[in-house]
């Protein structure tokens, strides 16, 4: 059984809804998981991505997180936020959801940002990150194909950040940001690292400021984690620069990656 799975931080999905039909169409993903979907779970525009064969799953608190899983090969053991996740400034925060497609175990996440080091913001990444290492630890005791996929708002090394002198006083490139990920391949998880189809680098993320995506001033941190079985059926993942392109693109970037089971 061939499985075409896909991530995508969309930035808001409702202005961004066209392009997503759109990549949708063009592309005929499974499953598609999305994050920072910006709105409730009931206002997801669900209408359109259904009439095309997919069920949705959607989770959403209405403020900038928020995560989806689309889906036309089954949605099942659907699960929205990880157990016993902490708050930020005493609110929960929609970043993770789980779902059973076509037998793979999938989660789609939206990692905290952190904001500084110094931020309370910052630990409270920690502290997400544990839970959800918590989480990859039960997943890890079933025997499919398993993936945790989305945004991690971490460059796992220092080639994954287009200058890393930039970033010496900035989340994303820390020590224990980069632990936080180790701890997750050390439970088991490989690193899908996607083939560059242009650039030496496969970034997944451009500030939208101008000549950042042109001169490819970018960063990988939207990732795939998959288990050993899922990782062994990969026979092809791609970062989608072209859905970056033109007006109106959400600053992420697709990771698109096919298996065979």
């Amino acid at each position: 059984m061939t499985v075409r799975v896909a991530t995508w931080n969309v930035n808001s999905i409702v202005p961004r809804l066209p392009r997503v039909l759109d990549w949708l169409d063009r592309t005929a993903p499974d499953v598609l998981c999305l994050q920072e979907i910006k709105n409730t779970t009931e206002a997801f525009p669900a209408e359109e991505i259904t009439a095309r064969g997919y069920e949705v799953a959607a989770y959403g608190l209405g403020r900038w997180n928020g995560v989806a899983i689309l889906s036309r090969v089954g949605l099942d053991d659907v699960v929205r936020g990880l157990p016993g996740e902490p708050g930020f400034d005493g609110q929960a925060e929609a970043r993770a959801i789980g779902a059973t497609c076509g037998g793979i175990r999938l989660w789609s996440v939206y990692v905290p940002n952190g904001r500084e080091p110094q931020n309370p913001h910052y630990a409270y990444k920690l502290e997400w990150f544990e839970k959800l290492s918590d989480l990859v630890g039960e997943e890890m005791r079933n025997a499919r194909p398993f993936a945790v996929l989305g945004d991690f708002n971490v460059a796992p090394t220092d080639d994954d950040v287009w200058d890393i002198t930039l970033f010496a006083e900035s989340t994303h490139v820390t020590g224990p940001e980069r632990a936080a990920l180790k701890k997750l391949r050390d439970a088991g998880l490989s690193d899908v690292f996607p083939r560059p189809l242009k650039y030496d680098h496969p970034f997944t993320y451009w500030d939208y400021r101008a000549g950042n995506f042109p001169n490819n001033k970018g960063m990988r941190i939207d990732l795939v984690y998959g288990n050993e079985v899922f990782a062994k059926a990969v026979t092809d993942s791609y970062v989608d620069r072209e859905a970056r392109k033109g007006k109106g693109p959400s600053d992420h970037a697709p990771i698109v990656v096919d298996l065979e089971l």
